[in-house]
């Protein structure tokens, strides 16, 4: 069923798609304030459900691509993605595409909002991860044999690369990569066009509606006084995601970090309090959570599984390049969604794709 997606819908939007976005995906505030000042100017977006497309309507998915911890220092204008997407549809020939997320998470989630706005079009309830991933071939749209190129990317000066042929998706992340680098650390690109068919063949459905109702779980459990940990694993078995589980809770001791080839590399290390006390778990990250271990090294949480560490007192999802000494914090698991555990998928982004030394543990 399609909705309207108002100004009032961004807050629990926000707040979901950061916590769907595993520590990635961007800075959410800024992704508000963009979706926010689009909504106010240009009014309401409807969102549809991928069956609501048709099968030769045209798709286009953008996306922020680059370092979290560059954006969070470096703002954009507003305008950038809407560049990039009337670019690349200049480019195909075509006009009148549909935005669509390329994953659930951050800024990512948004950025599709401010496009749909600014060119009065709807908006897609699936994107290609369920979550976040730091690389572009990480996507449903890839596992399913289809191109990321042509495609554009845009940086805040108004500089705009179209890479129309790329023999495979592995190439494309290696030179968007680069070029986004060079850009200055973090662009805009729109990429994976496609036509309704193979969007519903391949994406993962109502992922903005399940922001949304994390988000209002989170608002909710606030304004009642109620643990919003708890009220975050109790909505989350949704669209074919699993019920969230506590992994954790506790103090961040150590943080980790650099940035480096374009990621924002790293690992935290949390001592347990509450019902954890005496214990400690460590988390891997490369601009997502990736890998959540115990003292005794073994793995409670993989990828593509969901980790998300939350703020323990109001539940909002604190992203990699936010992560600080003392924080008190809670981890959250959430299930994966059964189209990003095949045994295709896992080849992509199963721990293995990311090259440790041992396979998928499902929560």
């Amino acid at each position: 069923m399609s909705w309207m997606l108002d100004v009032k819908d961004l807050t629990p939007i926000a707040i979901g798609a950061s916590i769907l976005g595993t520590g990635g995906g961007g800075d959410p505030y800024i992704g508000q304030l963009m979706a926010q000042r689009a909504l106010e100017q240009y009014g309401p977006v409807k969102v549809l459900e991928a069956d609501d497309i048709a099968g030769d309507d045209w798709v286009i998915a953008i996306a922020g691509m680059g370092a979290p911890t560059v954006l969070f220092e470096k703002p954009p204008h507003g305008d950038e993605p809407v560049k990039a997407f009337l670019r690349l549809e200049k480019h195909l020939g075509i006009s009148n595409a549909i935005p669509c997320p390329i994953e659930a998470g951050g800024i990512n989630s948004l950025i599709p909002i401010v496009v749909a706005a600014q060119l009065n079009r709807p908006i897609v309830d699936a994107d290609g991860m369920g979550r976040a991933f730091p690389e572009l071939y990480m996507v449903t749209f890839h596992v399913g044999g289809l191109n990321g190129t042509p495609a554009c990317i845009t940086n805040e000066f108004g500089d705009y690369v179209i890479l129309d042929h790329l023999h495979d998706n592995l190439a494309f992340e290696w030179i968007a990569r680069g070029v986004t680098i060079r850009m200055g650390g973090h662009a805009f690109v729109a990429q994976f066009p496609m036509l309704g068919d193979q969007l519903r063949n391949n994406a993962i459905r109502g992922t903005l509606s399940l922001a949304w109702r994390i988000g209002q779980a989170v608002i909710n459990a606030q304004e009642n006084h109620l643990d919003p940990i708890s009220a975050i694993a109790s909505v989350t078995a949704y669209a074919d995601y699993g019920e969230g589980r506590i992994i954790f809770r506790g103090k961040i001791a150590e943080v980790n970090r650099r940035t480096i080839e374009g990621f924002a590399r790293g690992t935290m290390r949390i001592e347990g309090m509450d019902e954890f006390k005496n214990r400690s778990i460590i988390i891997d990250f490369q601009n997502e959570n990736l890998i959540a271990r115990d003292d005794e090294g073994k793995h409670v949480a993989t990828v593509p599984d969901l980790i998300t560490v939350l703020d323990s007192t109001t539940g909002q999802a604190i992203t990699t390049e936010r992560l600080r000494y003392g924080q008190r914090v809670a981890v959250i698991g959430i299930p994966a969604p059964s189209i990003m555990k095949t045994p295709e998928a896992l080849k992509i982004w199963g721990p293995r794709g990311f090259r440790y030394d041992f396979d998928y543990v499902p929560l």
